[in-house]
């Protein structure tokens, strides 16, 4: 257990990964907020176990007035804001010839305009308190090329170069800014691909295996524990494909 009793923000924590992380998180002490455009059941279940220290609100990620008031309530809650994992995304399957306009907008607003304005709201508060930790979840497609994926490589990509900016912009002031960036593994992204399509991708995986939700949290939670001196890097949980 690395990260205990911090004041973490993780978008999309509805579902998938993003819930793992939030339960992982809540798990080990923490407080947790996330949001997403939509309500679960699972949302309701970590509101009746954690109550206070658990926040969820319905939003979009896109809607910069309702992230500023999102983070704003989050830091009167909870006090301080610790950490922030950019987890909110979207996936494509389709050849660029293929993609129409309104896929590749709505993945440059959840992949690209919704983690840039979370970001912004929060470095104001970490700005405050002189130290946090950014980490989004980035992805080997945006460090290797993968057909069909273009347009969310390059959103991943996005993510990487902004971290790196990022943390010359911010680093002397105390906060960490850093990726994670999952191979293939089992999600609602990855389950478009074919049980042979899978197979390969295991064949040419070092290890051996996919990563699991698991894997990436545990990465994830070293990376906001801010105590590595991690800066500026993106770390990969792939199994070492792209080695």
């Amino acid at each position: 257990m690395h990260t205990k009793n911090q004041s973490i923000i993780v978008s999309g924590g509805s579902r998938g990964l993003g819930l793992h992380l939030a339960e992982r998180l809540l798990e080990n002490g923490n407080r947790v907020a996330t949001f997403a455009r939509s309500r679960t059941k699972a949302m309701d279940d970590l509101s009746a176990k954690y109550g206070d220290a658990f926040h969820f609100v319905e939003l979009d990620a896109v809607d910069a007035v309702g992230v500023n008031q999102f983070v704003a309530t989050v830091a009167d809650k909870f006090g301080s804001i610790d950490s922030v994992v950019n987890n909110a995304a979207i996936g494509q399957d389709q050849l660029l010839m293929h993609t129409d306009l309104d896929t590749i907008r709505r993945i440059v607003d959840i992949n690209i305009v919704g983690p840039t304005l979370l970001t912004r709201a929060a470095i104001k508060r970490m700005l405050l308190q002189g130290n946090g930790n950014i980490c989004n979840i980035s992805s080997i497609c945006g460090s290797r090329g993968y057909a069909g994926l273009s347009v969310y490589a390059g959103s991943k990509g996005y993510l990487d170069a902004m971290m790196r900016a990022l943390a010359r912009e911010v680093g002397e002031a105390g906060i960490l800014v850093n990726c994670v960036a999952p191979g293939f593994f089992e999600s609602e992204m990855s389950s478009v691909l074919l049980p042979e399509q899978l197979a390969t991708i295991k064949r040419r995986t070092p290890s051996g295996s996919l990563s699991n939700d698991e894997n990436i949290f545990k990465v994830v939670d070293l990376v906001i524990s801010g105590t590595t001196n991690m800066q500026g890097q993106v770390v990969f949980v792939d199994g070492g494909i792209t080695s």
